[in-house]
């Protein structure tokens, strides 16, 4: 389990935020799976993805901007910054300095109640579902004629459904909160990835049977690596282990993102492995777009520069801080602590 972000473009300037649309057919009696529909034309499949000049790492410039902050990062939305009453307008704004960029915007919620399992990023001021469902359904209202790329709650499937790993904070009706979510999302238009963890995340067989109870049929599909280190290869191979299982369920026609923005390095031996702003992490392949088969390609899903947690010399988590940017760009830190 990882820590997130909680402050992003939120925190650092309360910015702005998006979604989006276009393209997508929810599951119907016509389609009962969930293919998506998608034209040919859709601005996704040509369009580059939204470099926020808002975001943390392009307003720190110099090396910061270019090697970290010239890259599309996603906007992660909280309910701590954005709640029901303003997410609306925070998603129209940031979707329309998308759309006179002429990009795609990047998203990601981060709003489930017992999110983060009381760890570093649980700070939720949302405890029922229906705070959830109203949250959501502002968002989606914002998002038509958007046409965003959307992560789905970077977390929750693998750590409520783990059989390992208990959750205290784990809600009640958790699978209902994502299908509403993914249906509902889905529906306004976005290109959503239901979070499904990573490689390393173990174990995982029964995780085609949580995404699919979880609404991944009414999805583009599902994201993996947020905010972790695991080698794209890996990634690659996990993803066509869950595409498999979702087909044997009757599910096909997903597709998938994997988070590069930590993973360029793998951890020297006898090092363990460890998650929360490690030494040895750098930047891995560039966010792009590629659309090869399922995979649709590299997001920068967490900030790189900004903490996990305070382990490693990290603040706290969501903080931008010199050190750790440093590390990730060429390992020059690899001592030293966040202010």
């Amino acid at each position: 389990m990882l820590p997130r972000s909680v402050s992003t473009r939120a925190v650092a300037l309360l910015g702005a935020l998006a979604l989006g649309v276009v393209g997508l057919v929810a599951p119907s009696a016509a389609d009962p799976v969930g293919h998506h529909v998608v034209a040919k034309t859709d601005p996704r499949k040509k369009l580059g993805l939204f470099v926020d000049p808002k975001m943390p790492a392009y307003q720190q410039g110099g090396a910061y901007r270019q090697e970290i902050g010239s890259r599309a990062q996603a906007f992660w939305v909280i309910p701590e910054a954005y709640d029901t009453s303003h997410v609306k307008d925070k998603i129209l704004e940031y979707t329309g300095d998308a759309a006179a960029a002429r990009k795609t915007p990047v998203l990601t919620i981060y709003g489930i109640p017992g999110r983060d399992c009381g760890q570093y990023s649980s700070g939720n001021p949302f405890t029922t579902a229906a705070q959830y469902r109203g949250w959501i359904k502002q968002i989606a209202a914002g998002l038509r004629g958007t046409r965003p790329l959307v992560i789905l709650e970077p977390d929750a499937l693998p750590l409520f459904s783990s059989s390992v790993q208990s959750c205290p904070t784990k809600p009640d009706g958790w699978q209902a909160m994502l299908r509403y979510a993914s249906r509902k999302l889905s529906s306004a238009g976005a290109w959503v990835y239901l979070d499904a963890g990573h490689s390393n995340w173990t174990p995982y067989d029964t995780r085609p049977k949580y995404l699919k109870a979880a609404g991944v049929a009414f999805d583009r599909g599902f994201s993996t690596n947020v905010s972790n280190f695991r080698p794209l290869a890996d990634e690659k191979a996990y993803a066509a282990k869950m595409l498999r299982g979702l087909r044997k369920l009757g599910i096909t026609g997903k597709h998938y993102v994997v988070d590069t923005s930590r993973n360029g390095a793998a951890p020297p031996d006898g090092s363990g492995y460890d998650v929360i702003n490690p030494t040895w992490a750098r930047l891995g392949r560039a966010p792009r777009l590629l659309f090869d088969g399922a995979f649709d390609g590299t997001l920068w899903v967490k900030h790189p520069g900004e903490s996990d947690g305070q382990v490693n010399g990290g603040g706290p988590s969501g903080r931008w801080c010199d050190m750790l940017a440093d590390r990730l760009i060429d390992g020059t830190s690899d001592q030293g602590s966040c202010p």
